[in-house]
């Protein structure tokens, strides 16, 4: 249960007791999925505790239309500072179980948003005139084994058709839609 909560509940309280899980299940591989509120919008200025604000002046309301563009895009901001803190104490929490299990972290973001570019905030326009802001994402791939052939890939354009693959060829999963030429991991 997550017990770091103010306005809302933190990404961060997801680390709680999960070190107690994993101990709990010795034999066997074990994937968790952390699901983060993470930068959703329209009410950034929720996704973050009050030290996380840096970047100001800010947009405290999801009524979008009452701040300017500046106060979205800090508030915005701020939750991409929580989320760096949030992604460094998962990795951390991931290196103190190196020694036991092959840990790597794999982290992509469902969609983009917009912040008033062309008009537009939020997200969700069809692709076909989705703006970059939507369409593109970070992926961050954090592991203690040595995957130095994806510097190879670092300027490739990828999509999320790869997560799928790739997630089946970390964990060894052997199936007939399994595609390696998706698989980041593969050379």
């Amino acid at each position: 249960m997550n017990h770091i909560c103010d306005d809302e509940c933190r990404d961060e309280g997801m680390l709680d007791g999960l070190q107690d899980y994993i101990i709990s299940k010795p034999n066997g591989d074990i994937v968790i999925v952390l699901h983060q509120m993470g930068s959703h919008g329209p009410a950034y200025y929720k996704r973050y505790p009050r030290e996380f604000e840096k970047f100001k002046p800010l947009c405290h309301t999801n009524e979008l239309s009452d701040c300017d563009d500046k106060a979205i895009s800090n508030t915005y901001d701020n939750t991409i500072l929580y989320t760096d803190y949030f992604l460094n104490r998962t990795i951390d929490f991931l290196k103190e179980n190196a020694n036991n299990f092959e840990t790597t972290l794999f982290y992509i973001s469902d969609h983009g948003e917009s912040l008033g570019e062309n008009g537009l905030y939020l997200h969700g326009m069809p692709n076909f005139i989705a703006p970059n802001s939507q369409r593109k994402v970070p992926m961050i791939m954090w592991s203690e084994t040595n995957y130095n052939h994806l510097i190879n890939k670092k300027d490739t354009a990828l999509s999320h058709d790869s997560v799928f693959h790739t997630m089946f060829g970390l964990l060894h999963i052997k199936a007939k839609i399994y595609d390696k030429n998706l698989d980041l991991l593969r050379d």
